[in-house]
């Protein structure tokens, strides 16, 4: 009974909400934890769950050294699930009487900036080819290299997440099937990208990214492969030495392989380039509407971080700086 209740639940927010398979995955964990803490409570169905036990769930998690970030999105999955229940009464023996997740809190988490790197890494990151590689090996890798180049521009041009980014088609395509989420307009200087919630943006691109641009869409034919009529791989962008559509995780290995080559002593991700061109950018112009609508955040106050990214970059130069500053 739990799992078809689970299972009807999910089924309804795929059809009726529209959420993405990667954030259905997400609540089908998080669901399947729950019935597995209700299982191991004495067996405990999940209707009849109570605001004790998923008190005594969260501190057990919490007390297993789960982050508070993870529970207060399990806390979410499950405060929904019970909502949907309270709102179907007529899958169960008896109504809920109340979503026992209800004033349910995650352990309080303590506040991290992001990690982003210095304006100088950022741009040695994005311009370099990797060194250590002879002449012929150079020539067989050159498109996975150009590739490489083009993406970690644009990642770092437009801040990008790596969804997005690897969402990208090469133009705007829509067939039997298949309609594009994201597409390059070379010409406009721009990406049309499709972020969370479904929020269709549009970004600028830098001359640079452009140009590593221009330059991998001449080698790009070479990696696809002939006959292949799959529409999401023929339309995409950016694509795998296979000639499939490039993987979120092919990107952040390829990144962190490539900051190793140069030096760079920081694991590298993709969104670490999302993270460094938001800070540079309002270093830069101070525009904190400007930032949020490029990185496509629907709330200023996810946006409003980086301002503390910046006053601390303020504060190293004052420190380094300023005579009256009492430090070294």
């Amino acid at each position: 009974m739990p799992n078809a209740l689970i299972d009807a639940y999910l089924d309804q927010l795929v059809t009726q909400r529209q959420l993405s398979p990667h954030t259905i995955d997400g609540y089908r964990r998080d669901l399947a934890q729950l019935s597995a803490l209700a299982a191991a409570a004495s067996g405990s169905d999940l209707p009849l769950l109570t605001h004790f036990q998923i008190r005594k769930f969260t501190a057990k998690l919490h007390g297993q050294g789960l982050n508070p970030r993870s529970i207060a999105r399990k806390l979410s999955a499950w405060r929904g699930f019970f909502g949907w229940l309270a709102a179907h009464g007529e899958l169960l023996a008896s109504p809920l009487a109340s979503n026992p997740v209800a004033g349910v809190k995650a352990p309080k988490r303590a506040k991290t900036l992001p990690k982003a790197l210095s304006a100088d890494d950022a741009v040695r990151l994005v311009s370099h080819h990797r060194s250590g590689v002879d002449a012929a090996s150079l020539s067989a890798s050159a498109p996975d290299q150009l590739c490489n180049r083009a993406m970690f521009e644009l990642l770092y041009s437009s801040g990008l997440r790596v969804s997005e980014l690897v969402g990208l088609d090469v133009r705007h395509t829509q067939q039997a099937g298949y309609a594009s989420l994201g597409w390059l307009k070379l010409d406009q200087h721009e990406v049309t990208v499709t972020g969370k919630g479904k929020k269709v943006r549009d970004v600028p691109v830098g001359q640079p990214a452009l140009d590593a641009l221009r330059a991998w869409l001449a080698v790009r034919p070479q990696l696809l492969k002939a006959g292949d009529d799959c529409p999401n791989n023929g339309a995409a962008l950016f694509v795998s030495g296979r000639g499939s559509r490039m993987s979120a995780r092919l990107v952040q290995l390829r990144l962190k392989a490539h900051a190793q080559a140069l030096g760079i002593p920081v694991n590298v991700h993709p969104h670490m380039l999302r993270h460094s061109f938001a800070s540079h950018v309002l270093q830069s112009s101070g525009d904190l509407r400007a930032v949020q609508e490029m990185l496509g955040h629907s709330s200023i106050a996810s946006t409003q971080v980086y301002t503390a990214l910046d006053f601390m970059h303020l504060s190293k130069v004052y420190d380094a700086a300023h005579p009256r500053a009492g430090k070294k």
